[in-house]
Parts: structure tokens; C-alpha cells; sequence
């Protein structure tokens, strides 16, 4: 039996109307795949939206907590881990994922965003502008950019493809 892909969806706790309705969208397409959805597991922005979403269509999703009580996972997630390990966790999240779908957000995605280039992940941002700077991981076929959720979905489709 193949593997689930793990989609790991990042981005900000503070976003706005449009950010949280192109998160949920997401979350539905995510397990309209039969994909697993991984997040920051927390109750607010996108992880309480991609979470709701994939519930809706009765996905499995996967929080990973900054701090020990799981009892702090959003209502939507399944599988609610515990690290105790604040912005560390970072790192646990990208690692888990196959592909990294980057919302909106501020230093903490950012941070996800850089370790997932550094450990050759591939990560699409959805209508997240990112600098130069980063622009030689596109050549690299590690950085896609989507301006809609369905995009998203095509693109990890693409990805998967070369990893299952």
C-alpha cells in the first residue's frame, strides 16, 4: 500500500478574511486528495483554517504543538504532537511534509520557509511574495509560486509525482 503524501500548510496566526477562506479552501482540496494535512496545530489563522477545511471533508489532519498540552490543538486537528519545543518546531513541520504549501504569514513562516529550502524540500507559496533572495531556489525546482488553492493542489500533484 503506497503512502499517504503528508502536505504541510504553513502561514500566519493573524491573517486576513481572505488568507483564512484560501486556507480552508486548501484544507477541502487537501483531503479531497486523500493527502494528510500538517500544520502548526494552534487555534487561530491558517492552522485553524486548513484544519477546518480538511475536516470538512473528513481529512486527517496532523498538529504540531509549540508548547506540552496537547488540550491547546485547534478542534479540527487529529493527530495533536506535542513538542514542547516552541518556534523549534519549525523543523519537525517541514521535515514531516512532502510538500509545503506557505500561506501568508510573518518571521515564523518565514523561518519554515527557509528550513524547508535548506533541507531540499519543495515549497509552493500561495499569493506570498518572496524577495530575490530566494528567487535561485525556483531554478532549483524547490520554490513554485500559486495564486489559488487549486493551484496548489495541481502543483503538489506535479511534486508528488517524483516522489512516489
Amino acid at each position: 500500500m503506497p503512502k499517504q503524501p503528508v502536505i504541510g500548510v504553513m502561514g500566519g496566526a493573524a491573517v486576513t478574511e481572505t488568507v483564512f477562506d484560501q486556507a480552508c479552501e486548501l484544507g477541502q482540496r487537501i483531503a479531497g486528495q486523500g493527502w494528510i494535512l500538517l500544520n502548526g496545530g494552534r487555534n487561530a489563522g491558517v492552522m485553524l483554517a486548513s484544519a477546518k477545511g480538511a475536516k470538512e471533508k473528513k481529512g486527517v489532519t496532523i498538529g504540531i504543538l509549540p508548547g506540552a498540552d496537547k488540550t491547546k490543538a485547534n478542534p479540527y486537528i487529529d493527530i495533536a504532537i506535542a513538542t514542547n519545543m516552541a518556534d523549534a518546531r519549525n523543523l519537525i513541520n517541514v521535515l514531516s511534509s512532502d510538500v509545503i504549501i506557505a500561506c501568508p504569514g510573518s518571521a515564523g513562516t518565514l523561518s519554515e520557509i527557509a528550513l524547508a529550502l535548506k533541507n531540499n524540500r519543495r515549497v509552493i507559496a500561495l499569493n506570498f511574495p518572496l524577495s530575490p533572495p530566494l528567487s535561485g531556489f525556483a531554478e532549483k525546482n524547490l520554490l513554485y509560486h500559486a495564486t489559488t488553492p487549486k493551484q496548489c493542489i495541481d502543483l503538489c500533484k506535479k511534486i508528488l509525482k517524483t516522489k512516489f
